[in-house]
């Protein structure tokens, strides 16, 4: 399994309602240190992926898709929104509550 691939396993695991940081994801996907890369993979993904790309964030519990897409942070807000998970009076998640863990 290419890293990507290893990538998009870990991403699928986390479960709706909650969210993981990209270092988070790259360790989950045996990357330590490669948060970069769970970016790069993520960007990489096809429109209409089944991939729960939305449930990323970044370590401050804010949304970086802005950068790569255009309004992409807003559509990212919305399917969170629709979770239920809520953002804070400046734009970020409560990561004691809503990041996920997985059970080692």
């Amino acid at each position: 399994m290419n890293k990507h691939q290893r990538i998009y396993t870990a991403v699928r695991q986390i479960p709706a309602g909650y969210v993981a940081t990209y270092g988070d994801v790259a360790a989950i996907a045996h990357l330590p240190g490669h948060a970069r890369l769970v970016g790069y993979a993520l960007h990489a993904l096809p429109e209409f992926s089944d991939v729960p790309w939305q449930r990323v964030i970044n370590a401050q519990g804010k949304l970086s898709l802005g950068r790569a897409y255009p309004g992409g942070d807003l559509h990212q807000r919305h399917l969170l929104e629709a979770e239920g998970i809520v953002f804070d009076a400046n734009n970020k998640i409560d990561l004691k509550r809503f990041r996920w863990q997985p059970i080692r």
